[in-house]
């Protein structure tokens, strides 16, 4: 029976960690504070193991239907999408401010990298759940895919995303220690906001653009 049984399991497994892993490698408002927490190797540890557990109850809860109940709800998704696009203006301005008025921020290890393991990971949640990205990836295209498993193989598709994005923030995390010299620069850190505050702006603009066609 289990020989029967292995070759849907693995293939389910391998769907979920090819999908899932195709999504996350992109620069966003979640990796780029991972980054940033692993460059000045503040609660890294805490911060990966969030974005993993946060991706697989997400993506576990796409598979059970959520995504189903967005795409009957427009207004839901409506105001989702818009406090997103506005959540993500915010903290692409935030970004530019560090850039061009307080550029020996990221040197001096201030603001975020002071706070608590608590501040570090709520300011990371809010990153998370206020993204509307992140629903977009793991709730609605993660969790649709992986919905149309057979039976008790969509859970095998989350534990196969579940360990991408496992993969992903370990690598991001290692790349962000590797990474501790280049960031002793000013210079480096100011680059650093310059680009996340573009792609914030980016997202927030690519998001918003989408609210006209679908009012409340």
């Amino acid at each position: 029976m289990w020989n029967l049984l292995a070759p849907s399991v693995s293939a389910s497994w391998l769907a979920g960690f090819t999908v899932c892993l195709s999504l996350l490698v992109s620069i966003g408002a979640q990796n780029l504070y991972v980054l940033r927490q692993a460059v000045q190797g503040r609660h890294v540890h805490a911060c990966v193991a969030w974005c993993v557990m946060s991706d697989a109850v997400l993506i576990g809860v796409g598979v059970g239907g959520m995504a189903q109940l967005l795409g009957a709800s427009p207004v839901l998704a409506y105001y989702l999408t818009l406090g997103g696009a506005m959540f993500l203006f915010a903290y692409g301005c935030f970004a530019w401010h560090r850039a061009f008025f307080a550029p020996q921020a990221g040197l001096r290890a201030t603001g975020l990298a002071e706070r608590s393991v608590v501040g570090v990971l709520g300011a990371l949640a809010v990153i998370t759940l206020l993204n509307p990205h992140v629903y977009l990836d793991t709730v609605v295209l993660i969790g649709s895919i992986g919905a149309r498993q057979d039976g008790s193989l969509k859970w095998v598709f989350v534990a196969g995303a579940a360990c991408a994005s496992l993969l992903w923030f370990v690598l991001l995390a290692v790349a962000g220690r590797r990474l501790q010299g280049v960031f002793a620069n000013p210079l480096a850190w100011r680059v650093l906001d310059l680009i996340t505050g573009a792609t914030m702006f980016a997202l927030a603009w690519w998001v918003g653009s989408g609210l006209a066609d679908r009012p409340p």
